[in-house]
């Protein structure tokens, strides 16, 4: 006769969270490495352009995301470095370097948004090739750059928020390595008393080659 139990099995509560760690941190990666690349490239692309009024007619005018705002650039780094500290640290440090990488993304976000539509670069260069300090650049246009940086804050944005949300289930590096925070004691090699070279190894090794034989034979 078959019984049907109504207890759970031990491993059916374990199960789900075990998924959905192992999803959500790879979500968290992909997402955070791929907005901190897309911000850090779109950084170095045209942002903006236009001419400058000239002795010899226009001259053409380029700025970069660069030119125009250091900050999502220096952000998106800040990001990659939060992003590899959320696994390096536990409990409430994962939760406080969780929460900055969801603001580094915000960042990013509001500053290459900003930065869109600013000609404060382009005016600059308009009055250095000018010659005037009251010159300002003319016929301008902008890229959309400036929003693929955006984008890639979103990312780290969204990074940050699965850190919060489900960083409790994510390994940390020392995991592998220390289960109760203490390194593990290292075991002796057995000695042949008939061989030089073995006992000079263990001497090398800081053990007795005197003592007891570990193996306890």
């Amino acid at each position: 006769m078959e019984y049907v139990t109504a207890v759970p099995h031990p491993r059916s509560e374990a199960a789900g969270p075990t998924g959905s760690g192992r999803r959500s941190l790879a979500a968290a990666l992909l997402s955070g490495a791929l907005g901190a690349a897309m911000a850090l490239l779109s950084t170095r692309q045209n942002w903006a352009s236009g001419t400058a009024s000239v002795a010899g007619g226009d001259f053409p005018l380029t700025a970069s995301g660069s030119d125009v705002t250091g900050v999502p650039a220096a952000l998106a780094i800040v990001g990659l470095a939060a992003l590899v500290a959320v696994f390096a640290v536990r409990r409430s440090g994962r939760s406080l370097v969780s929460a900055l990488l969801a603001l580094v993304g915000a960042g990013i976000v509001v500053a290459a948004v900003l930065g869109a539509g600013d000609s404060s670069a382009l005016d600059e260069k308009a009055a250095a090739a000018s010659g005037d300090t009251a010159a300002t650049a003319a016929a301008l246009s902008h890229t959309a750059w400036p929003y693929a940086a955006a984008a890639g804050g979103v990312l780290i944005l969204l990074a940050g928020l699965l850190a919060l949300r489900y960083g409790r289930l994510w390994p940390t590096m020392s995991g592998r390595y220390e289960r109760d925070g203490t390194p593990r004691p290292r075991k002796a090699k057995p000695v042949d008393p008939d061989r030089p070279e073995d006992i000079w190894k263990a001497l090398d090794r800081g053990e007795d080659p005197t003592g007891p034989d570990p193996a306890g034979t």
